[in-house]
């Protein structure tokens, strides 16, 4: 309580200021850019992969991978938003890999309204082993402290961000089709250059060559475990988001890039096995999405409809 006290103390004191659809629309009538595109995820579909590869090619926020902003941070206005980018004189592709978005009705229909010829790149894999990676990210970072039947029935994103086909036929309905790009996570892992070209392509990029360290990156949960302490890990990732809230990105970042994380991330029970009955009723759950993907995409997505137990990176 205490905590919660000082955190909402502090953003009476630094919060930025509300603005309404209107005064948005007005700022963006006035000339100001707004990315042209959005990398929408879903969460843990190597979303961080390629924010690692086009950052030094298009402009991205500073410091930071996510604002929130279309999904949690809307009240605070567009000035806080585009405060998070350096956009430079001679121009550049602006852009936000944003993988919450994907999910979320609110952004959506923002984006839609604000930006109407933006450009939208979802990634998709395997519902199943993407929603238990989901589970065990937030787990590690003291999001959540339920087991997975609990979380499944508590933390609603962890299902919802998994209807592909539900939420694709959202986007196609804001804005087009043709502004919708759709991408696989197999083709990012086995071929990450010309998964990469084909997102340039799509968003008007010039294409570049991977560098060995861009091909290599991966951002895996294999090695993650419950955390040494919940409410330490809780109360570091409620901070870190509260430092993003306020634009102190660089505070986030030199935190990560230290061995602050590793006193209150990881060293605890490792995660176990799904169990069979868990896994057979997830994808009885899931297989109506999986098939409505097949026709929309015309792809043959057969391998996404079988249980899994053991999760992949």
């Amino acid at each position: 309580m205490f905590f919660a006290r000082m955190m909402g103390t502090l953003s009476g004191l630094v919060g930025g200021s509300a603005s309404s659809d209107a005064d948005l629309r007005t700022v963006v009538a006035s000339g100001n850019a707004l990315p042209s595109f959005f990398v929408i995820g879903p969460p843990r579909t190597g979303t961080s992969w390629l924010h690692q590869a086009l950052k030094d090619h298009a402009v991205l926020p500073r410091s930071t991978k996510e604002t929130h902003f279309f999904d949690k941070h809307y009240h605070r206005g567009l000035a806080w938003y585009r405060g998070h980018y350096d956009v430079p004189a001679s121009g550049g592709k602006i852009g936000e890999v944003a993988p919450t978005y994907f999910a979320s009705n609110a952004a959506r229909d923002r984006i839609a309204r604000l930006v109407p010829q933006a450009k939208v790149i979802c990634i998709f894999r395997s519902p199943l082993e993407r929603l238990l990676s989901l589970y065990r990210l937030k787990s590690a970072y003291g999001v959540i402290r339920w087991s997975l039947e609990q979380a499944l029935e508590r933390d609603p994103e962890l299902l919802e961000s998994s209807l592909y086909a539900t939420k694709l036929k959202g986007w196609h309905q804001a804005l087009s089709p043709e502004q919708v790009l759709v991408t696989l996570y197999d083709d990012l892992r086995d071929r990450p250059q010309s998964f990469v070209n084909s997102v340039a392509d799509f968003i008007g990029l010039k294409r570049f060559a991977l560098r060995p360290a861009d091909a290599d990156y991966v951002n895996a949960s294999g090695g993650m475990t419950y955390p040494r302490h919940y409410y330490f890990a809780r109360m570091a990732t409620v901070m870190a988001s509260w430092c993003k809230s306020q634009r102190l990105n660089r505070v986030v970042t030199a935190a990560k890039t230290s061995s602050f994380p590793r006193l209150f991330m990881g060293g605890g029970q490792p995660f176990a096995e799904m169990s069979p009955e868990m896994s057979h009723r997830l994808s009885e759950i899931l297989r109506p999405e999986v098939e409505q993907l097949e026709v929309m995409l015309n792809r043959d997505f057969s391998a996404w409809k079988a249980p899994v137990q053991q999760l992949a990176a």
